[in-house]
């Protein structure tokens, strides 16, 4: 028998979570989960974050369709970040690009935008 493993959330109750593609392995985005998104994403399957710009829960996808069904949870040797596995639907990144990774620093475009912002969020 398996026991959970305890996640050490940081002073201010999150911990950073890299969503990566289950098929791929592609990085697809870094977010933060707090303990009810991370319970969220395990009762439902779907991938949960907290924003710390809105200090708020949500459900990758709730707005845009382009949802994260998670597939696995890992955690990192010291507790302090998690990896969600995930098959993603559509984009996982704001701008349209399917991952939040799409530039290089050097400003190249190297990812592929797969969906129009515009037509999606109302800002």
């Amino acid at each position: 028998m398996t026991e959970d493993v305890e996640v050490e959330f940081g002073e201010d109750g999150l911990v950073p979570a890299v969503a990566q593609d289950a098929d791929s392995g592609e990085v697809l985005m870094l977010a933060y989960v707090s303990p009810e998104a991370l319970e969220r994403t395990r009762e439902t399957g779907r991938a949960h974050y907290y924003s710390r710009s809105r200090d708020e829960l949500w459900e990758k996808g709730a707005t845009s369709g382009h949802t994260q069904t998670v597939a696995e949870v890992r955690v990192d040797c010291d507790a302090d970040t998690l990896l969600y596995v995930v098959e993603q639907t559509g984009g996982a990144c704001h701008t349209g690009h399917r991952s939040c990774f799409y530039r290089t620093i050097d400003g190249e475009t190297v990812g592929e935008r797969v969906f129009d912002p515009d037509e999606v969020y109302d800002d």
